[in-house]
């Protein structure tokens, strides 16, 4: 077993790259609608100032979220590779303690003994 658990689990991972996808999508799709409807109006002569002007910024908008979407897929890609050359450890599973049989083994301690673990502990 590893300790490394596999990129394709990890959520934030996925959270990353389904974001990007739909963040560079919307932003597409604000873009084209917004420049085509602005082109149609232009085109025809029955553009208004709205129609001109705060379509412009709607693309620019789209256009942002574009790049926001290359950004965080470039991200996920980094992450993906990073974690490729981080080297997996073995792990060994460990049973449960079975903790009342240790409380017993405490109480055969005598005071001087339990008094140097105490003392070669270290202190926070």
């Amino acid at each position: 077993m590893t300790a490394r658990p596999s990129l394709v689990r990890s959520i934030p991972f996925w959270i990353l790259l389904v974001g990007s996808l739909a963040t560079g999508v919307l932003g597409a799709w604000l873009t084209v609608d917004k420049l085509a409807v602005m082109s149609t109006a232009l085109t025809a002569g029955t553009a208004t100032p709205v129609d001109v002007y705060v379509g412009q910024v709607w693309a620019i908008v789209g256009g942002i979220l574009i790049a926001t979407g290359i950004v965080g897929l470039a991200l996920a890609l980094v992450v993906a590779v990073v974690r490729s050359f981080v080297p997996a450890t073995d792990v060994e599973i460990i049973e449960a303690l079975d903790w009342s049989a240790e409380d017993d083994a405490h109480d055969d301690v005598p005071a001087a003994e339990s008094e140097t673990v105490a003392e070669a502990a270290p202190q926070r």
